[in-house]
């Protein structure tokens, strides 16, 4: 129902061990839809907007962008409709389904809006609420909304192509942040509780990765689930192969069922056990032990 005028992505960027130039996903897919592509090196080259100017178009399609200027946000005739995975005012920021899932939520969403110099604050045009499994991946979860949100966005430039759409403001109340993660985020606390843990791991997976400390190096943590148990936080209670790993936390414990050693492919528990020396009473997150 729409003409795509021209899509806009990052440039190629050398990648792997040979530092070969490689294109952006973006592109592939455009490319392979026969669509005019563009590539500029920064959202703020001037050349950028005399070129998307040319195109008079009604609006931007916007996912997953850094901060446009405001020259670029006045070109289109409409505004430009980002898409982005939380019920806004929640979640403003660049990670927000990883800290929905670092906070316990049962509920997320995706909010289309039309962009503003204010960081995810523009006004709303559409929301759909969305249902998170207790043992979601923040990447299942991606996965997920990627498709309902490319729906949410098609509806948006329907309604407003056909002024059906009222854009409304943004609540003053319930503005929470999703700022940006480091690889520090995945660094497991045992004092914490053993939801809290739970909640971590799958949070962090796939990126920056939950892991702990053990014997001097990282044991990185895919999948842990709730199990019963107490001790000193980060006491192993259980490692063999009928129960896998269970590690005692500040509440409760957790049972590792999937984790990765340094320098090795990810295993499920009981296989690791089966190969490394974990075992009962050792400590987990203690560093250069």
């Amino acid at each position: 129902r729409h003409e795509v005028a021209a899509v806009v992505t990052n440039p190629d960027r050398a990648a792997g061990r040979g530092r070969k130039l490689r294109p952006p996903p973006v592109k592939v897919a455009a490319e392979a839809l026969g669509l005019l592509l563009l590539q500029p090196t920064s959202p703020k080259d001037p050349e950028l907007r005399s070129q998307l100017a040319a195109f008079e178009a009604d609006a931007f399609a916007v996912v997953a962008f850094s901060i446009l200027p405001k020259k670029l946000l006045a070109v289109p005739r409409l505004g430009s409709v980002n898409v982005h995975p939380s019920l806004l005012p929640a979640y403003r920021g660049a990670a927000p389904i990883v800290w929905a899932l670092f906070d316990g939520c049962t509920e997320t969403g995706i909010s289309t809006f039309l962009l503003n110099p204010r960081v995810d604050g523009g006004d709303i045009l559409l929301q759909q609420r969305v249902a998170i499994d207790a043992d979601e991946t923040a990447g299942e979860l991606e996965a997920r909304l990627a498709i309902d949100g490319a729906e949410l966005l098609v509806a948006s430039l329907d309604g407003l192509a056909e002024g059906t759409i009222v854009p409304r403001r943004q609540a003053a109340e319930g503005i929470t942040r999703a700022p940006k993660l480091s690889r520090e985020d995945g660094q497991l606390d045992w004092s914490w509780s053993a939801t809290r843990l739970c909640n971590r791991v799958r949070g962090a997976n796939p990126m920056p990765g939950a892991f702990t400390h053990w014997r001097g190096g990282l044991l990185k943590v895919h999948r842990a689930v709730l199990a019963p148990g107490a001790d000193t936080p980060g006491t192993v209670l259980a490692a063999d192969a009928r129960q896998g790993i269970v590690v005692a936390c500040g509440e409760g414990a957790v049972q590792l069922t999937e984790v990765q050693p340094e320098g090795r492919p990810r295993m499920a528990a009981d296989a690791f056990v089966s190969g490394y020396p974990l075992a009962a009473g050792d400590r987990l997150g203690e560093r250069g032990t």
